[in-house]
């Protein structure tokens, strides 16, 4: 299993005059499921992230916002957490469709998208 790991703060607005919060903006880790490379949806780090950032923030703030029911004022990448078969795969996919992106193999496009913000785990 693998998971796109975000840092996002979010704010709380009480609809009630009479009623106040403190505090009001709250922090909290997201993780997003990254699908198995070559489904649906695997290219999320080619559309979102450059460098290890994220690309567009106001885009992914609005995604989570919807996601969360919230309003969220800021979204930051943190990292890909995977296991080494993810990440083996994820390279091999890349590789076999490398005109996807402007690189010149699976290890230049991870760090392009992802800079060094990859951690795999067991």
């Amino acid at each position: 299993m693998a998971a796109y790991v975000f840092r996002v703060r979010f704010r709380v607005d009480s609809s009630d005059p009479d009623v106040s919060l403190e505090p009001a903006t709250f922090e909290t880790v997201l993780r997003k499921r990254a699908a198995p490379p070559g489904d649906e949806g695997w290219l999320f780090f080619r559309d979102n992230l450059w460098r290890g950032e994220v690309n567009d923030e106001r885009h992914l703030r609005e995604t989570a916002s919807e996601t969360l029911g919230v309003e969220v004022a800021s979204v930051s990448f943190s990292e890909l957490t995977c296991d080494a078969e993810y990440l083996a795969a994820l390279n091999a996919e890349i590789e076999a469709n490398l005109g996807l992106f402007n690189a010149g193999n699976a290890e230049e496009v991870v760090r392009n998208y992802l800079g060094s913000s990859v951690r795999i785990d067991g």
